[in-house]
C-alpha cells in the first residue's frame, strides 16, 4: 500500500488516491456541502465503481477520465439525501453506468435504480468484492460498503452513517437507537480496529480511533 494517502481532501483541491494490491481508491471532495465521492477501480480488470455522485459532474467526469480512462461501470448511492446525488443523472447520461442503492432509499433517487441493495448483499468491482452493510437510521435505506483487502486491513465506506466523532444525524430517538445499534453490531462488533473508515463528508478515521467513544455517543443521544 502507498503511504501518501491521508484522507483529507478539499473542494476545488486535488483528489487523493490509495493504491491497494487489488483495488485503487480515489477520494475527491465536491459541492457546497463538502461531500466526498470515491472512485474504486479493480487493478486487474479496470472495472470501476463510484460511491456517491454527489455534485460537480465535471469534476467527477475528469476523475473518471484521469483514473479510469473514461470507464465508469457502476454508481452506488449510499442514501437518499440530495447532497449525495446531485450529479447522478448527468453522470449516468455520459457513461451508461448501472446504478444501485439501498432498497428503502432507491425510490427517492432522481433516476431509476438498476439494483436495490439489502444488508448482506455483495457488489463486485472486477475481481474485488464489497459487502453491503445496512445501517438504518440516518435514512431507512442507508448502506455502507466493505472491502476486505486480502493483503491488508478492511476498508469501509459509510456514507453519512458513521463519521469521526459520531454517527450521522437522525430525526428521532428511535432512529438514533436504530443507527447506533446497527453501527455497534454490524460494524464495531464485526470489524477490527485497523478498519479504515471513508465517510460521506470530511476526513477519514479508523474504527480503533472511534471505538472507545461508543458509550459516550449512546449516552449523549447523537
Amino acid at each position: 500500500m502507498d503511504d501518501t494517502y491521508t484522507g483529507r481532501v478539499t473542494v476545488g483541491g486535488n483528489p487523493q488516491t490509495r493504491t491497494l494490491p487489488d483495488l485503487e481508491i480515489t477520494k475527491v471532495a465536491v459541492g457546497p456541502m463538502d461531500n466526498n465521492a470515491y472512485l474504486l477501480r479493480c487493478r486487474s480488470t479496470g472495472d470501476t465503481l463510484l460511491i456517491d455522485a454527489a455534485n460537480e459532474v465535471e469534476t467527477l467526469r475528469r476523475l473518471v477520465d484521469e483514473r479510469a480512462g473514461g470507464r465508469l461501470d457502476q454508481i452506488v448511492t449510499t442514501h437518499r439525501h440530495g447532497d449525495h446525488w446531485q450529479a447522478l443523472a448527468d453522470l449516468l447520461a455520459g457513461t451508461g453506468a448501472t446504478t444501485a442503492a439501498g432498497r428503502a432509499d432507491a425510490p427517492e433517487l432522481p433516476v431509476a435504480v438498476d439494483r436495490a441493495l439489502d444488508h448482506g448483499d455483495q457488489v463486485t468491482v472486477g475481481n474485488c468484492t464489497l459487502d453491503v452493510i445496512g445501517l438504518v437510521g440516518h435514512t431507512p435505506g442507508s448502506v455502507a460498503l466493505l472491502f476486505t483487502d486480502p493483503a491488508g486491513h478492511p476498508h469501509l465506506f459509510t456514507g453519512d452513517s458513521l463519521f469521526p466523532g459520531g454517527v450521522g444525524k437522525t430525526q428521532s430517538s428511535a432512529d438514533f437507537t436504530s443507527l447506533l445499534d446497527h453501527v455497534e453490531e454490524r460494524v464495531f462488533g464485526r470489524l477490527p480496529d485497523d478498519t479504515w473508515v471513508y465517510p460521506g463528508h470530511g476526513a477519514d478515521t479508523t474504527l480503533g480511533s472511534e471505538r472507545a467513544q461508543l458509550g459516550e455517543w449512546r449516552s449523549r443521544g447523537w
